[in-house]
């Protein structure tokens, strides 16, 4: 059970990293839809004068991923009878 909830999580932020890499690149969902990929590829063009608009987007799915990690992380450590000694 603890391998498939490390799994699950971990996919997750594999899913959400991925889905910002193509909006990043412009495959991602269309302009009206708005996507945190989409949001950092706008904000490179200002990121000199402006670079907020890029790093915000950017530290939102940072911390999105880390959240999930460490969200699966410690269901692992709750639901691991190994760990409880």
């Amino acid at each position: 059970m603890s391998s498939i909830i490390i799994t699950a999580t971990m996919d997750l932020g594999v899913a959400i990293i991925v889905t910002a890499d193509l909006s990043f690149l412009g495959i991602g969902a269309q302009p009206p839809m708005a996507e945190l990929g989409a949001m950092v590829t706008g904000g490179r063009a200002y990121i000199m004068n402006a670079w907020w608009i890029a790093a915000f987007p950017g530290l939102a799915i940072l911390l999105a991923v880390l959240g999930f990690n460490l969200l699966g992380d410690a269901l692992r450590d709750i639901f691991d009878p190994r760990l409880r000694r």
